[in-house]
């Protein structure tokens, strides 16, 4: 729905959505202080596409997916990432028995931040459109995604409180390098499937600039 419609009716649709959900994630979260932690990007993501929406307005497509990674990352905010409820199936594909919900937010961690950077690297000609732009993107998410759990391991080791909670290894000795690796596959995944609509979609608003 948000892809068809235009601006301003996807704005507002937008803000309302992230409105919403980030109410509900807000009220009565399993503990604040983790709720907090765990949803600071989205509100930092939401400044920022605020100041700088009449500057370099992205594509539907890429707004769209940003607000599924605030949406995800504000509900493992309100359980904690190792709560998040209705998660066995995601067990069983990963054969294990830890809930495996903060998979789906580092597989969103690489995918959108490729969308993002594909549109920022060819619509500003940063890189000649091929195949040096693409691993250039991966490159990003990749050093995006390490950088994420540096800022993780430091913010745990600042404070102990809720530090398990935010880490969300659950006893996973991999879960460091299994978050990267989700992350490169999610701007791998990216890479393969969005690219021809996400081209139609730039070239749209490039013809409306």
């Amino acid at each position: 729905l948000l892809l068809k419609l235009d601006c301003s009716h996807m704005r507002n649709l937008w803000i309302l959505t992230f409105c919403v959900v980030f109410i509900w994630s807000a009220n009565a979260p399993k503990d604040y202080y983790t709720w907090f932690l765990e949803v600071s990007p989205a509100i930092i993501g939401v400044i920022i596409l605020g100041c700088t929406y009449n500057t370099f307005r992205l594509t539907t497509l890429v707004y769209f997916l940003i607000l599924l990674h605030c949406i995800i990352l504000l509900i493992g905010g309100h359980y904690t990432y190792a709560e998040v409820p209705n998660m066995a199936w995601l067990s069983n594909i990963f054969e294990s028995d830890r809930n495996n919900y903060d998979k789906i937010g580092h597989f969103f961690q690489g995918l959108v931040p490729a969308m993002i950077t594909r549109e920022i690297v060819i619509r500003k000609k940063i890189i000649k459109k091929g195949a040096w732009t693409v691993f250039f993107i991966l490159s990003f998410c990749l050093a995006f995604s390490a950088l994420y759990e540096i800022i993780e391991w430091m913010v745990a080791l600042l404070s102990d409180q809720a530090a398990e909670a935010f880490l969300g290894t659950q006893g996973y000795v991999w879960d460091t390098q299994s978050d990267m690796a989700i992350a490169l596959l999610g701007a791998i995944t990216a890479l393969l499937i969005l690219p021809k609509l996400h081209d139609q979609q730039m070239a749209r608003v490039d013809n409306n600039t």
